[in-house]
């Protein structure tokens, strides 16, 4: 009997984003959390076979289901060998690949969480949004602002949208900011030298910053600067799209934000008159405009194509619904609607929930404020947070005490904006759904 399996040529493009979502910026990352051979992870990544164990323990790291993966040929293998038990106390991580809509039993579910495989049937379009992001990645030196408070999907659009450039040939890089030590974010040289190397990393390319860098003729962006346009371009010689994720991360961080913000708006400028930046294409995640005062002619937050992520519509819940196989009537949604509004992410468990049969609807709409409910971890969270700024706390109790739009003081509409639980109307705010209302102003 086989002991080796490979993955299938058409779940490659499914690995590489798997690499992304998991915050592995490279091959030899995952060799090194996996205490594995680089080889050893390049055949796996490449298509070629691996040890059988091997295979399923990097198929969890990437929190990848192994069988759906696997070639089909090596049938085999694929019939008589079950997956191996764990040793560890860790619960199993939720399969990221669901191939088609037959899937859907409710076994097969992940846990609505993360980012949304751009392959999985559950990831929601929302009207033109891809299509807009598909039709400017394309085109020369483009540059797309995605803006979504925290859980509307900003980083699965992203993903989506890299996956399409992949699509394309182009070379593509996703960071995540969050993932960033803070001793980087707040030292300028530090951040760009890091960001120089992550990118090299993730275009197979070698580190050469040593060659480049030289603080006494140049600062740190011309450096970052150069390194770009005479080392990372030029040796790829296509375009290569930089997908930089969660860029709230660097707002409070006033010695670095006019610096690296201006850069990147150079860059773009480039494109216009320059053939090699020309092939650099921009993806910029966000949850709400930056708080501090930037130079109008220096701030990328007001040039390229701006991408707003709203919240699911009655068309788009009913379409997942009929996905998850509940035959929902339009009272039943509108049910859910007055409870939820239209959240991505409290909408999705709702419907996991309910497709695994351990709620009603109205059971889970009539306790969705309560502490047993299913968004009981999702509330506390939030209310942590609060909790350890009194000054926030005691805005937001006002928000959800109110039956009229509050205005806040801007770095509290900015916080609360961002964490997803207040709407904008005009420069006041209103809870984002009756959830909120309900739960916060209760335990504030």
């Amino acid at each position: 009997m086989s002991r080796s399996l490979k993955v299938s040529s058409k779940h490659l493009e499914t690995v590489k984003l798997a690499l992304f979502r998991n915050s592995f910026p490279s091959q030899r990352a995952l060799a090194l959390d996996l205490g594995l051979a680089l080889s050893t992870v390049s055949r796996f990544c490449t298509g070629k076979s691996v040890d059988y164990g091997t295979f399923v323990d990097i198929c969890d790291k990437l929190t990848l289901e192994w069988k759906d993966i696997a070639d089909s040929s090596n049938s085999i293998a694929l019939s008589q060998q079950s997956k191996p038990k764990k040793t560890s106390n860790k619960p199993e991580k939720s399969s990221a690949v669901i191939t088609t809509s037959t899937e859907l039993a409710s076994e097969n579910l992940p846990f609505p969480e993360g980012v949304v495989p751009p392959n999985s049937p559950l990831y929601q379009t929302r009207n033109d949004i891809e299509s807009i992001c598909n039709n400017t990645i394309v085109k020369p030196a483009s540059l797309i602002r995605i803006k979504a408070p925290t859980l509307m999907g900003k980083s699965s659009l992203m993903i989506k949208v890299l996956a399409y450039a992949q699509a394309q040939n182009y070379q593509t890089v996703y960071l995540d900011l969050n993932n960033v030590d803070r001793a980087i974010v707040t030292d300028l040289d530090k951040f760009l030298r890091w960001l120089c190397v992550m990118v090299g990393k993730q275009l197979g390319l070698e580190n050469q910053l040593n060659d480049y860098w030289d603080l006494e003729i140049l600062g740190s962006n011309g450096n970052c600067t150069a390194y770009f346009e005479e080392y990372l371009l030029p040796t790829i010689n296509c375009p290569v799209v930089l997908g930089l994720d969660e860029v709230d991360r660097l707002f409070p961080y006033e010695s670095i934000i006019e610096d690296f913000f201006g850069m990147l708006r150079s860059w773009h400028e480039k494109g216009k008159i320059s053939t090699i930046w020309q092939n650099l294409r921009l993806i910029l995640a966000h949850s709400t405009e930056v708080y501090i005062s930037l130079d109008l002619n220096q701030s990328p937050f007001n040039a390229g194509v701006p991408i707003e992520l709203l919240e699911f519509n009655i068309n788009e819940i009913e379409n997942l619904a009929n996905l998850h196989q509940l035959d929902w009537k339009a009272n039943e949604i509108e049910k859910l609607i007055e409870i939820l509004e239209g959240h991505p992410y409290l909408i999705r468990l709702a419907i996991y929930y309910l497709k695994q049969g351990k709620v009603s609807l109205n059971s889970l709409l009539e306790n969705a404020a309560k502490e047993t409910s299913i968004y009981s971890n999702h509330l506390r969270r939030n209310l942590d947070i609060i909790l350890q700024k009194p000054t926030l706390a005691k805005s937001f109790k006002q928000v959800v005490t109110s039956n009229q739009p509050i205005e806040l003081n801007p770095i509290e509409t900015y916080q609360l904006y961002s964490m997803g639980l207040v709407e904008l109307q005009d420069n006041r705010v209103i809870p984002r759904c009756n959830l909120y209302r309900d739960y916060f102003s209760r335990v504030l």
